[in-house]
């Protein structure tokens, strides 16, 4: 007995070195890149200033806009009887399996330049859609579907008692939401706010694509500008600005208290039936999901057009530029790497949740904390700091530093899935086994794992889809790595190659989405345990 509890004890500890060294040493070897010398040189040049103000006021415009909408579309699905709720969800989620870069490229496609986009053909007048409305309409785009995901899971399980005994004492319903609905999302509303706040300013796609001279730069391209020229103190200080909301974030999840009704959920909210509510939510929903496929329907307008917007001849020489241009290879990449992200952050997820969950010891919480911290670390950071920490290592440059890059960067929420999970999961088994002689090995493979399978299933999804599509650490470690496929985006449009962006775009969304609706199909046919 106390040996397995030696060995338990040494496993988490060999795990917290991992991390360490993975996470934490990374980031501090950053911030060691500062010297008063670059954040003078970098908090006094004549752009910082001005990308700051850019940043804050896009981010600021852009979040309060996506998680107002947000709101409202999650309540239009679970609190409205209306019909097709999982397939607007669906459409509302859809921007997720793309870069946020190709969103700002579809929104490209619409407005066009000087009036050259569909819309601007249509309606025969010129929009134009760079600088900061820019912006925030692609950041929103982004953003929006995270923020959904969030509200409209927590609203999904509320308690409906509460709201049936409001009823009954004839309290208005706009009473009804001010104070029972708000007390109830008000940790979940904060959370997104500060999530989606920290999505946003450490984006650099979407402002990198719409920009203007007249709007100017906003932070994360500095950053990037500054990697790119091998400024990596100047860099870092950037870096160390961006991670200021994502610990502000992280530190809300963690001290704000969860607004509870009751121990558990008696009787789940019942949706409303009015007339009025639900051509509202028709409305909103059916609005929404055109706003959202507008760019993407746009992008694959542009895949199949001889010279969209003027030639809207059918042609597919588009995909095979492509395709000759390496972007089979480019794709074969993003596979490997994106399936042994998925393996390697499924199993290690689940080992770190099952030790923090089921196997505590004294160094358990130490363990619990240094696995959600990466939630708190941007891709953009966590790129710069692996640059810096990584450099002259012999993993720098290989397939190896993305797989470890998309792994830590994604880590946490899987984690969490699985450790939410586990938790729910008979405590006692364990012991139930030490009493008839059954080792913890036996009881993990043959009872645990059978329960928790399609928890599994979403966390290797999670891990694959975001691998796919990410571009912010790989931008900055891709070079001399073989290049992951959404990295070709950004390419392709340097070289005014929108037609190719188009196409690679389209190729992440289907393979994200084939893979999405495969695990929502098995998942919809498992039975009760």
């Amino acid at each position: 007995m106390k040996q397995r509890k030696t060995t338990k004890i040494i496993i988490q500890l060999c795990l917290l070195l991992f991390f360490a060294t993975v996470v934490i040493a990374p980031i501090v070897g950053m911030f060691l890149r500062i010297t008063p010398e670059s954040f003078r040189e970098m908090t006094s040049s004549s752009q910082f200033m001005p990308a700051l103000i850019n940043s804050v006021t896009t981010t600021l415009t852009a979040t309060v806009i996506s998680v107002v909408l947000a709101l409202c579309a999650s309540f239009a699905v679970c609190r409205t009887d209306i019909r097709g709720k999982s397939f607007f969800a669906m459409l509302f989620t859809l921007p997720m399996l793309i870069p946020s870069i190709s969103h700002a490229y579809g929104l490209k496609a619409l407005f066009g330049v000087n009036g050259s986009g569909i819309l601007s053909v249509i309606f025969g007048d010129s929009i134009s859609i760079f600088g900061f409305w820019g912006i925030v309409a692609g950041s929103v785009m982004y953003s929006f579907p995270v923020a959904f995901l969030m509200l409209q899971s927590i609203l999904q399980y509320e308690d409906g008692m509460p709201y049936k005994a409001a009823a009954v004492l004839g309290i208005p319903r706009i009473r009804r939401f001010t104070g029972i609905t708000l007390p109830y999302l008000k940790k979940t509303l904060i959370s997104t706010f500060f999530a989606v706040f920290t999505m946003i300013i450490t984006d650099y796609g979407v402002p990198e694509a719409l920009y203007n001279a007249e709007f100017g730069k906003t932070v994360s391209i500095l950053m990037y500008e500054n990697v790119l020229s091998v400024e990596y103190g100047r860099a870092s200080v950037v870096g160390l600005l961006l991670l200021i909301p994502a610990v502000i974030a992280f530190a809300v999840d963690l001290l704000v208290p969860e607004q509870s009704q009751s121990g558990f959920v008696t009787e789940y909210a019942e949706p409303g039936e009015g007339r009025a509510a639900r051509t509202a939510a028709y409305v909103f929903c059916i609005l929404l999901s055109v706003i959202v496929a507008m760019p993407i329907v746009a992008f694959g307008v542009q895949m199949f057009a001889s010279a969209y917007p003027n030639d809207m001849t059918f042609t597919l020489s588009h995909i095979a530029d492509t395709m000759r241009s390496g972007a089979d290879g480019f794709l074969l990449n993003s596979l490997i790497y994106s399936v042994f992200a998925a393996l390697s952050g499924t199993v290690l997820a689940f080992i770190c949740a099952y030790l923090t969950a089921r196997a505590k010891s004294g160094v358990s919480n130490g363990l619990h904390l240094i696995s959600i911290t990466s939630v708190a670390i941007p891709g953009l950071v966590l790129g710069l700091s692996y640059v810096i920490f990584f450099h002259n290592t012999p993993i720098y440059g290989t397939f190896f530093i993305i797989v470890l890059a998309n792994t830590i960067h994604f880590f946490a929420s899987p984690y969490l899935m699985m450790y939410n999970t586990l938790g729910k999961v008979n405590p006692d088994l364990e012991s139930v086994g030490r009493t008839i002689g059954v080792g913890r090995i036996r009881i993990i493979t043959d009872v645990i794992l059978p329960k928790v399978r399609f928890t599994m299933y979403e966390m290797a999804v999670y891990f694959f889809v975001n691998s796919m599509m990410t571009i912010s650490a790989v931008s900055l470690l891709a070079p001399p790595s073989p290049k992951p496929i959404a990295v070709m985006i950004s390419q392709s449009v340097s070289q005014m190659q929108i037609e190719k962006a188009a196409v690679v775009s389209l190729i992440i969304l289907l393979i994200n989405l084939v893979l999405r609706l495969a695990v929502t199909l098995i998942n919809r046919r498992r039975q009760p345990a």
